[in-house]
């Protein structure tokens, strides 16, 4: 099994999907281990003084005023887990928990939380027996970190609520840690809140939502490429030297996929033909690369913040090198939120193109000799018509969520804290419409292989050509009478889903970008 080992110095993100998707083994460093045990040696320095400090010897957020004696301070660590742990609503995905509890565990172990290197390895320990915590959809605001879903990994620790075990199945902590052989910790001075305090949540579906993009990305390249081919339009606008004086990377990386894919079709240069003409094709299909090549730098700049908060430590108060604690603000989850919705925004308008390229396919007044609804025999057949339908709700919901959560500020905390990101709702509706563009790109893609079969006498690309015999070995059929089309459908979706359109296309091409 792979590992990752964590050190002082952040994460990447390969393994932060490693350990959330593949449940990669994970081992703290030695140079982790040391930083942590002089962190703590701090801590345990400024518990023993007189005067408060936050978090180590005071109440926390608006009730930061109370000095708390020593008797009292494990109980008020323990406390503000418990209370903290007050998300409702259905489950987070194992996947996001993993990545939550992970990217915590990074941070405690830059030696700047306090946190005692017996807790860091607890937490490395139950990542590593596969115990998920029961993490819920609602109870985080971005700031001050997504403090209930940090708050039910960190009773988890405690060996108290419920969590899913490696089988799958639901059950007290307590019995899961003793089957692993896990003892639960009892948290000191600052620990209880080193444990809540992070963007890990948000930065963990941010994260992985740029790798479900990426591919997600290449697809769409391939499906604006099919359909170009099957309405029998002109290549000419994906020429190198049209995208290298508009220089935008994204645009011309996807120009040029969709030029590698289109390479040695004979459904192209049909232009002028009398059955066929026209003098530019429509937006959706020529503007395609434009499109998606600025959801391809929105991406790039999300990349560059994930990277820039994976190195990051992100705790209140931090533990300095110079042996200062110091409150700060670093929690705050704005760098993280505004990408999130800045990505969602891309993906409504990859979708939205999308489905104006299907509709396209499907009028048979603008599809260049296509029949109506690419059906088998129009009137008695209805074809793909409420396939689009399905596709054009699942657009408008996209739209829906490309408002911004981080537009938004509700205070709380007494007004202490009265300004928060709402960076959790933001990547929780990202990955609603990933999901969602993912649908929308496996139905343009049934529909354009379909047209493309139906352009008898006509030959499509070798990639193109690779991606309809790989579909339809996946079960994505292809042309005939009506059908039950929901199980083609799905078929499609996980199709797209897996990759495998990229992959069939691939060997072909070579690489995409």
């Amino acid at each position: 099994m792979h590992t990752v080992v964590v050190g002082t110095s952040g994460t990447t993100a390969e393994d932060v999907i490693a350990v959330a998707r593949g449940n990669a083994r994970i081992e703290l460093s030695g140079e982790a281990l040391d930083a942590l045990a002089r962190a703590r040696e701090i801590v345990d320095a400024l518990a023993a003084k007189p005067e408060p400090v936050y978090g180590v010897s005071t109440g926390f957020g608006a009730l930061a005023s109370r000095h708390i004696s020593p008797e009292l301070r494990a109980q008020l660590q323990r406390n503000i887990v418990r209370s903290h742990a007050a998300g409702m609503g259905p489950r987070v995905e194992r996947e996001v928990v993993r990545a939550l509890m992970f990217l915590r565990l990074k941070t405690v172990a830059s030696g700047h939380t306090g946190v005692r290197p017996s807790v860091a390895q607890t937490m490395a320990d139950v990542l590593n027996a596969g115990i998920t915590p029961v993490v819920h959809e609602y109870g985080s605001l971005g700031c001050s970190g997504d403090l209930a879903p940090l708050s039910h990994c960190a009773l988890t620790l405690m060996g108290e609520g419920d969590a899913e075990g490696p089988d799958g199945v639901v059950r007290p902590v307590g019995e899961l840690l003793a089957e692993a052989g896990i003892r639960p910790v009892e948290l000191k001075e600052k620990e209880g809140l080193a444990l809540l305090n992070g963007t890990d949540g948000m930065l963990g579906m941010l994260v992985m939502a740029l790798a479900d993009l990426d591919k997600l990305y290449k697809s769409a390249d391939i499906t604006a490429a099919l359909t170009l081919e099957a309405l029998l339009g002109t290549e000419k606008v994906l020429a190198p030297e049209l995208h290298a004086i508009r220089p935008h990377p994204g645009q011309g990386a996807s120009a040029a996929n969709m030029a590698a894919v289109l390479k040695g079709s004979g459904l192209t240069g049909h232009f002028q033909e009398e059955s066929a003409p026209r003098v530019q094709d429509a937006y959706s299909v020529r503007c395609a690369p434009q499109v998606a090549g600025a959801g391809r730098d929105t991406m790039a700049h999300a990349a560059l913040v994930a990277s820039r908060e994976l190195a990051s430590a992100v705790d209140n108060p931090v533990v300095l090198p110079d042996g200062r604690v110091e409150s700060n603000g670093n929690f705050h989850g704005a760098p993280v939120a505004y990408v999130l919705d800045f990505l969602a925004i891309a993906a409504a308008d990859l979708g939205s193109i999308a489905e104006r390229r299907t509709d396209r396919l499907l009028d048979k007044n603008r599809s260049h000799g296509l029949p109506p609804f690419l059906a088998d025999d129009a009137g008695v057949d209805s074809g793909l018509m409420i396939a689009q339908y399905t596709q054009a709700a699942l657009v408008s919901e996209m739209k829906r969520l490309a408002v911004p959560a981080s537009a938004d500020s509700i205070p709380s905390s007494a007004m202490q804290e009265d300004h928060v990101s709402m960076g959790w709702s933001a990547a929780r509706k990202l990955r609603t419409a990933i999901d969602n563009l993912t649908r929308i790109i496996a139905i343009e893609l049934y529909a354009a292989t379909r047209a493309i079969e139906l352009r008898h006498g006509l030959t499509a690309a070798p990639a193109s050509l690779a991606a309809i015999a790989a579909a339809r070995a996946a079960g994505v059929e292809g042309p005939g009478p009506d059908r039950f089309l929901a199980p083609d459908l799905a078929a499609a979706d996980a199709f797209v889903r897996a990759g495998g359109l990229v992959a069939a296309v691939e060997p072909v091409t070579g690489p995409l970008a």
